[in-house]
């Protein structure tokens, strides 16, 4: 069995408490603790939950943006890579050799579920909310899917945490930051794939004006293939720095951590790549500070207030800027 990551305040107790399946239960601080000590030890796991929650929001909001798709089964195949990458764990190899595993597997199954089922429902001029249905019941589909196979039970990486590295209340492991510089990888990434790339000019040039850009000669159907497979492959990455930063998971772990998700999408602005990383920060701080105050569950409670609130006032946006 892994060692686990330290206990959290406010964490979730048992598995399928989605964002913090199968961590240790509600940290009790010791007697005199100090405020401050909670406050910066609750600050490092927000920022890992930033971390985790920015990969996944950046996929979700490119994905959204370019393809016009509100892929609610994201969190599905999240959990769908975690898994892939548990079978090749447990098969006696390391879970970092599983992840690219996950990222190759998801960005296949993104694709398939794009071209099997989505682009089906599109050409027949399907409205949003039946969109929206039928993402649900990917959703399903997925997760029942991968509940079959892999059984109804928590699982866990066999893996270890790492040195601990403390500064006052401030105590992260070696696997805890190795999850924060991945993110930071992924973030630069990102920003030169959309900056510096075809590829990435032709993703904002199709978010901003498909008809435009097919005038133009860019081949907005192979850009849209192309960017299921690329969030497809983030969400397969997402998925597990989920699992490794949770400690256990099963096939419904990331459920209400697409709440998340969807938070920090859209407190940036849907469509948006750099508004999701801001969110994503804002969100897994908030919701891991917040916790050492209230409940573990009331957290998710928290942000779909905030998600109704932003659906309420916020505009539908784009890929940065208009091009």
């Amino acid at each position: 069995m892994p060692s686990q990551s330290p206990a959290r305040p406010g964490a979730g107790g048992p598995s399928g408490t989605p964002g913090r399946a199968g961590t240790p239960g509600p940290a009790v601080a010791p007697p005199g603790a100090a405020p401050v000590t909670l406050f910066l030890a609750s600050l490092g796991f927000g920022l890992v939950t930033a971390s985790v929650l920015a990969i996944a929001a950046v996929g979700f909001t490119l994905q959204f943006g370019v393809t016009d798709v509100l892929n609610l089964a994201y969190g599905a195949i999240m959990i769908f890579g975690a898994f892939v990458a548990y079978a090749v764990n447990s098969a006696g190899y390391s879970v970092w050799l599983g992840l690219p595993a996950a990222v190759i597997a998801c960005a296949l199954l993104s694709a398939l579920v794009n071209a099997g089922v989505y682009t089906p429902f599109q050409r027949r001029g399907a409205s949003p909310i039946t969109m929206v249905i039928v993402s649900l019941g990917m959703t399903l589909i997925i997760e029942f899917g991968v509940q079959a196979v892999a059984g109804g039970v928590a699982v866990s990486y066999s893996m270890g945490q790492g040195p601990t590295f403390g500064a006052g209340g401030l105590t992260l492991t070696g696997l805890q930051l190795g999850i924060i510089a991945t993110s930071v990888l992924v973030m630069a990434g990102v920003h030169v794939l959309l900056r510096y790339t075809k590829l990435g000019k032709a993703m904002r040039a199709t978010a901003a004006n498909r008809t435009l850009a097919r005038n133009c000669g860019i081949r907005t159907g192979r850009v849209i293939t192309v960017t299921w497979a690329v969030t497809g492959a983030l969400c397969g990455l997402a998925g597990v720095v989920f699992a490794m930063d949770a400690g256990s998971f099963d096939a419904t772990a990331t459920d209400l951590f697409l709440v998340l998700i969807l938070a920090a999408v859209f407190l940036g602005g849907p469509g948006q790549a750099y508004g999701a990383m801001l969110g994503a920060v804002v969100i897994g701080i908030a919701t891991e500070v917040s916790a050492v105050f209230i409940p573990a569950d009331y957290k998710y409670v928290i942000a779909f207030v905030a998600l109704l609130v932003m659906l309420g006032v916020r505009p539908t946006g784009l890929l940065g800027e208009r091009t």
